[in-house]
């Protein structure tokens, strides 16, 4: 100012003063103007909240102002286009990238939402109990976060022939039947129609394999033993030793699948009792003369009925099979020298007295399953003196009624 004060007179520096005054206030006032006529906005970003005095005219303008970048995944209160307001309120949040792997497919999300279960809901992704998700549902969203949801199915596992449907997020079958809580051991048989991880289409069979040892009885049948006698009349035989059955037990064991028996093998056998054979004497001594059975054998001398030649055996009361009453009624346990025979009531009808030759008289008052045609049976006391009698071929019998 010294110098412009040399330079100019008193009065002319005066009106240079009062110039740069003018210019001053006009630079001030404007600068208040410009200032006045910002509006104030509230922006909110990612949550943190802040007041901000704009010109910008559009909400792109100020976000560019801010240096907010807006990309199609983030969210924001309004328009880009929409004009600034005093006081307006302005709510931006970034969109955070996660990655999802649903049963091993994977895909790229963008979301403004906080949690995890707004997230599924905002997907529209319905998950069962069964279903197994890495993170829980108020676990919070952030960027880079990855999420794995593995879907449950439904399979069938037949366990010792019952079927049972049981969830599972997939696996070996191993994992799956432990999972499922069911248990085997080494000697039951695991099916199933995958080589790997079991899938929906997966079917799961345990073959429940028991074994059990056990002993069966058999008998031994005991043989015939024939011998000679010659002090017995020839065609006649005697039981000399009636003979046992012996007794073989065998240790076998038993395989059953699922209660039903699929196998079994002899591990051993032992002989507990010989058998012990049947004696049966034969005799070779020539019949001289027809041996009579009883003291009323004699032929009658005029009976006026049929004659027959017949082949003739012998039965006891006691016999294998017998009853002991005949198919008349009598009962021979009761009367063991009863002289009945049993006959082919088409021959010789029940009820018809008859003289046998080397027996004696007669009632026909039995029949056998064996007796046909010219064939009778002769009863007599024992099962011994049966044998004894043996067989013996045209034999006469007399009608005597």
């Amino acid at each position: 100012m010294k110098i412009f004060s040399k330079l100019l007179p008193a009065s002319k520096m005066k009106l240079v003063i009062s110039v740069i005054g003018v210019l001053a206030l006009f630079v001030f006032s404007g600068v208040t103007l410009f200032e006045a006529t910002k509006a104030e906005v509230v922006v909110t970003e990612n949550g943190e909240k802040q007041k901000v005095k704009t010109h910008a005219n559009t909400v792109a303008e100020l976000l560019a102002e801010l240096g907010i970048t807006f990309s199609k995944h983030d969210k924001l209160s309004h328009d880009m286009d929409a004009q600034i307001d005093d006081e307006m309120n302005i709510t931006y949040k970034e969109a955070n990238k996660i990655t999802v792997t649903i049963d091993g497919k994977e895909q790229t999300y963008h979301t403004t939402v906080d949690t995890v279960g707004e997230f599924l809901k905002e997907n529209s992704m319905t998950l069962s109990e069964h279903d197994e998700v890495s993170h829980g549902k108020s676990d919070a969203v952030r960027e880079g976060l990855e999420l794995s949801i593995d879907k449950a199915f439904q399979i069938t596992i037949n366990d010792g022939g019952k079927n049972k449907k049981v969830w599972t997020n997939g696996g070996t079958v191993d994992q799956v039947l432990e999972e499922s809580e069911i248990s085997y051991d080494k000697s039951d048989k695991i099916k199933a129609n995958t080589d790997g991880e079991v899938t929906e289409n997966t079917t799961i069979k345990v073959v429940r394999v028991e074994k059990e040892t056990v002993e069966v009885k058999e008998k031994i049948d005991y043989k015939t033993e024939k011998r000679e006698d010659k002090n017995l009349e020839k065609g006649k035989k005697r039981v000399i030793e009636e003979g046992n059955e012996g007794l073989l037990v065998k240790t076998i064991k038993i395989i059953k699948e699922n209660g039903k028996e699929v196998d079994r093998k002899l591990i051993s056998e032992e002989i507990k009792q010989e058998s012990e054979n049947r004696v049966v004497a034969f005799g070779t001594k020539e019949e001289k003369e027809l041996v009579t059975v009883s003291s009323s054998s004699n032929e009658p001398d005029d009976s006026g009925g049929k004659v027959y030649s017949m082949r003739v055996t012998a039965y006891s009361a006691d016999c294998v099979g017998c009853s002991g009453y005949t198919a008349t009624g009598i009962n021979l346990n009761a009367n063991p020298n009863k002289k009945v025979i049993s006959v082919d009531p088409s021959v010789i009808p029940l009820g018809t007295k008859v003289w046998v030759e080397g027996y004696g008289n007669a009632i026909a008052a039995d029949t056998g399953g064996g007796i046909n045609g010219n064939h009778i049976d002769i009863h007599l006391p024992t099962r011994a003196d049966a044998l004894a009698y043996g067989t013996r071929s045209n034999v006469k019998v007399k009608v005597l009624d």
